[in-house]
C-alpha cells in the first residue's frame, strides 16, 4: 500500500464529497420554480456565514451598458424578487428607463447558483412604508442622508449629512423618504445550477413566455 492512501483526505475535499452527496439525494426537478427557490433560500440561511439573502442585480443604463452590483433580496413570494433602494441611484434610473434586469444568487457554501430574468415594477406605497418601518432607526436616518450614487467630496460630508438629519427627526419617527422604495423582478426564465463532480454540474432552466403562462422546465448541459 502507498503512502498516498494513508493520507486522509482535506477537511476541504470531505466537506466537498459531503456536499456532492447530500446534492445527490436532494431532490432537483420542481414544478414550480419559485417554490424550488424558496427551498434554496432557506438551506442557505442555514448554512451561508454572511448575507444569505445577497444578489447580483443586473441593469443596462443609457447606452446600453451593463451594470451589476450586490444587492439585498427582502421578500420572494410568487409575485416575484423585491429590494429596495434609492430612487435617484445608478440601478434606480435605469431600471425607470429599462425594465429588464437580471439577478445571481451564488451561495458558495452549498455550491449553488440561481440566475433569474424578468421585467421590473415598483411595489406599490404601502409596501415601501411598511419595509422602511421595520429597518433601524440608523438606517431610515441615512437613507435621507445620502444621495445615492452623487459625488462625494469626503467621509466627513456625508457623516455631516446624517447628524444633520438625525437632528431634524429628532426623537419623532422617521417617515420614508420619496426618493426610496422598492422594486419587484417579476420572473419569466429561473435557472438553478449545483455543483456536481467533473465539472458534469445540474442545471434546470424554467422558462414562460409571460406572467400568466404555465412554467416550462427543462435541462441543460453543464
Amino acid at each position: 500500500m502507498s503512502d498516498k492512501n494513508l493520507i486522509p483526505p482535506s477537511p476541504d475535499a470531505a466537506a466537498y464529497a459531503r456536499t456532492n452527496e447530500a446534492n445527490a439525494v436532494e431532490i432537483f426537478d420542481r414544478d414550480e420554480p419559485l417554490d424550488l427557490f424558496s427551498e434554496w433560500l432557506a438551506d442557505a440561511r442555514k448554512k451561508e456565514l454572511n448575507d444569505p439573502n445577497a444578489m447580483a442585480l443586473a441593469t443596462v443604463d443609457a447606452e446600453g451598458f451593463p451594470d451589476v452590483r450586490m444587492v439585498l433580496l427582502k421578500d420572494v413570494d410568487q409575485g416575484g424578487f423585491v429590494f429596495y433602494t434609492n430612487l435617484g441611484s445608478a440601478k434606480g434610473q435605469q431600471l425607470a428607463a429599462h425594465s429588464g434586469a437580471a439577478l445571481c444568487f451564488h451561495w458558495k457554501s452549498l455550491r449553488r447558483q440561481v440566475r433569474v430574468r424578468g421585467a421590473v415594477e415598483p411595489v406599490d406605497a404601502a409596501e415601501a412604508d411598511a419595509y422602511f418601518a421595520s429597518r433601524a432607526r440608523d438606517s431610515r436616518i441615512g437613507a435621507w442622508a445620502s444621495t445615492q450614487s452623487r459625488p462625494l467630496e469626503s467621509r466627513f460630508a456625508l457623516e455631516k449629512a446624517v447628524a444633520r438629519e438625525a437632528a431634524r427627526f429628532g426623537l419623532g419617527e422617521v417617515p420614508r423618504p420619496d426618493h426610496w422604495s422598492g422594486f419587484r423582478l417579476r420572473p419569466t426564465a429561473i435557472e438553478f445550477w449545483r455543483d456536481r463532480p467533473f465539472r458534469l454540474h445540474d442545471r434546470l432552466v424554467f422558462t414562460r413566455s409571460d406572467l400568466t403562462s404555465p412554467w416550462t422546465s427543462a435541462r441543460l448541459y453543464p
